[in-house]
Formats: structure tokens, C-alpha cells, sequence
């Protein structure tokens, strides 16, 4: 097992070095030379993105969409350069780490003085619309984890220095403040109360708070997290947000709240919510996971088979091992599952 991982981690990071960390992803269909013809269309315009992502055949070259630079990608390369170099002591992997993180800096949103990502194309969705590098606080936050993650293996505080600037940026955003806690937004021009992102900004604030101490940022972060923790489901489960229609519960958003959660605690050495993280993450284990390691998407159904889905749960499942005897071993059958059913030959 420790071999097939090796080398399913040297290939696809050979891969995405020989195509300049661009590629294709799963909602890049409005770059296609059809949107003109779509007149600005919501309803056409997320036709097109679904029938992009979920066909069986790869259509975006007939459709003119180009591979692209992904800021979220390039940050997840980044972590995963850093982890490496933790793990083999190579220090062409510190080169590389530091060279995405400069690339992240160069290529921040423009239209913000503070450090923060978008997509590198326009969005539609069933609640709103996102232009291209409009940022949102889950990449932002998910980029923010690698900078800090850079701060405590390379030591240079120029990197909790960005990650506190992005900390900047999340406190400053809009929030929908409740009697039972306050969801950050996952838009900055609007509030948009998401789990998700709520968990993800406040993991952010507690992991940065606690090199920082700042009272403020751990405060936001306790609100943030006892907002979706006190609109947990009976069962564990979280629905993706509170508006009536986006009550749906999936894979790979659940373990985003569990290992957002779980950074929270460690961070902040606050046991408050202990107990929703041992029901949402019993939760997670039972439902979302077939017994060969075959990730399902939706807690009901199994399809679509994704990436995303296999990826978060072999991160959230292997981040749960210092807690549950049971979770390393599944995902690694998440693993073994996703190499060989998933991984292309060429990485």
C-alpha cells in the first residue's frame, strides 16, 4: 500500500508539473466560445455548466475550454510540497512549496488589498452568481491553512504574516449574526450563510489566533462554529446551508466542516462542541462510503463518482486517526479504491 501511494503521489505531481499546474475543472464551462451565445442567460448558464460536468465524455474541447491556473489547486499543491518535504526531508520540495505560494500572492484577487482567491472563471449556481476572481472564503481559507502550514514546517513569518492578513480580510466580511451564533459569509460582496465556508473561515481564524493571540479572531471563530453546530441534524449530518434550497447533504462539503471543526478544537483547546464532532464524524463513517472504499457523493445516492469526494475523504478520514482506531484503515480502502479506478495511467 505504501508503494501504490508513492507512486500514485509522484505521478500525478509529475503531471501537473508538465502541464504548468493547468487544468480542467469540474464548473470551467462559461469560458466556452457557446456563452456569448447564452446573452447572460442564469437558467442556460447553468445548463451548460451541468451538462460540462457531468457528462461521461470530456466536452470541453469541442466546446473551445481551455486548461486553466487554479488558485485553489495551487494552493493544495503547495500544502501537499510542504507535506512531502516533511515526509522525505527533500528540499526540492521546499523550492517548489515556496514557489506556489509566491504564485499565490502574485495572483490574488485584484480587487482587494488584502490577500484572497477566486476561480479563474465565471460561476453560476442555483443561489448566486461569481465572476472570475471574485473571491470566496473557502478558497481563501483552504489557501490561508497553506500559508500556515508553510509558517510551521519553514518558520518564516512572512507566511503567518499573510495568513493574518487573510484573517484580516475574513473578519471584515459580511455576517448574518443570530441568537444561536454568526455565520460568516461565503461571498464578500453579500451574505451567503454556507457550512462549509462558515467552518472552513473559522478553522482559519482559530489555527492563525493561536501564533497571534487574537482575542477577536478566536471570539468570530467560537460564534462561527456554534452557529452550524447548533443547526447540526439529529442524525450528525449538516445540510449544505439553511435556505430551503440548499438542503442537501454531501461528502466531501461534511468532511470540510469535520476537519474544520476538529482544527477548531485543537486550536482553540475549546471542548464545546466535542460532542457534534464525534456525532458528525459517526455520521460521516456509516453513510458516505461503500464497503471496497468507493466514495459516495450524497448521503443517499452514489453518483456522481468524483474527485473531490475520494480527496476530502481520504484527508478527513486520515485527520480523524489520532481519534478513531477505525479511520486510517478506511481510508486507505478510500485510496486503494480511488488509484485504481480513478487515477489515468499518466497520472
Amino acid at each position: 500500500m505504501k508503494e501504490m501511494l508513492e507512486g500514485s503521489i509522484r505521478k500525478v505531481e509529475k503531471w501537473v508539473e508538465d502541464h504548468d499546474y493547468k487544468g480542467y475543472e469540474p464548473f470551467d464551462a462559461l469560458t466556452s466560445y457557446l456563452r456569448p451565445i447564452i446573452h447572460g442567460n442564469w437558467t442556460l448558464e447553468r445548463l451548460l455548466l451541468q451538462i460540462v460536468r457531468q457528462s461521461p465524455l470530456n466536452l470541453r474541447p469541442l466546446l473551445g475550454i481551455k486548461p486553466l491556473q487554479s488558485n485553489p489547486g495551487r494552493g493544495y499543491m503547495a500544502w501537499g510540497y510542504l507535506r512531502m518535504l516533511g515526509i522525505t526531508g527533500d528540499q526540492r520540495y521546499k523550492t517548489k512549496a515556496v514557489k506556489s505560494l509566491e504564485w499565490l500572492i502574485e495572483n490574488k484577487s485584484p480587487n482587494y488589498e488584502r490577500p484572497c482567491w477566486g476561480n479563474q472563471f465565471d460561476w453560476s449556481s442555483r443561489s448566486d452568481r461569481l465572476a472570475k476572481n471574485e473571491p470566496t472564503i473557502v478558497w481563501t481559507s483552504l489557501i490561508g491553512m497553506a500559508f500556515l502550514e508553510a509558517f510551521e514546517i519553514l518558520g518564516d513569518r512572512k507566511y503567518l504574516d499573510t495568513a493574518t492578513n487573510i484573517c484580516d480580510w475574513i473578519l471584515a466580511m459580511p455576517r448574518e449574526k443570530t441568537d444561536s451564533g454568526t455565520c460568516l459569509s461565503y461571498l464578500a460582496h453579500a451574505q451567503h450563510s454556507i457550512h462549509n465556508a462558515n467552518m472552513l473561515g473559522a478553522a482559519l481564524l482559530a489555527r492563525t489566533s493561536k501564533f497571534t493571540g487574537n482575542a477577536e479572531a478566536l471570539n468570530v471563530a467560537r460564534e462561527a462554529m456554534r452557529y452550524s453546530c447548533l443547526r447540526q441534524l439529529p442524525g450528525g449530518a449538516w445540510y449544505y446551508g439553511e435556505a430551503s434550497n440548499l438542503h442537501w447533504i454531501d461528502n466531501f462539503h461534511t468532511g470540510f466542516n469535520l476537519s474544520s471543526l476538529k482544527c477548531y478544537i485543537e486550536s482553540s483547546n475549546d471542548t464545546t462542541f466535542a460532542n457534534h464532532l464525534r456525532r458528525g464524524f459517526d455520521y460521516f463513517k456509516k453513510t458516505f462510503f461503500a464497503d471496497n472504499g468507493r466514495p459516495k457523493y450524497y448521503h443517499d445516492r452514489m453518483y456522481p463518482v468524483d474527485i473531490q469526494c475520494a480527496a476530502q475523504s481520504i484527508e478527513t478520514l486520515a485527520g480523524f486517526s489520532d481519534h478513531d482506531d477505525s479511520s486510517l484503515g478506511l481510508a486507505l480502502r478510500v485510496a486503494r479504491w480511488t488509484i485504481e479506478h480513478m487515477q489515468d495511467k499518466d497520472g
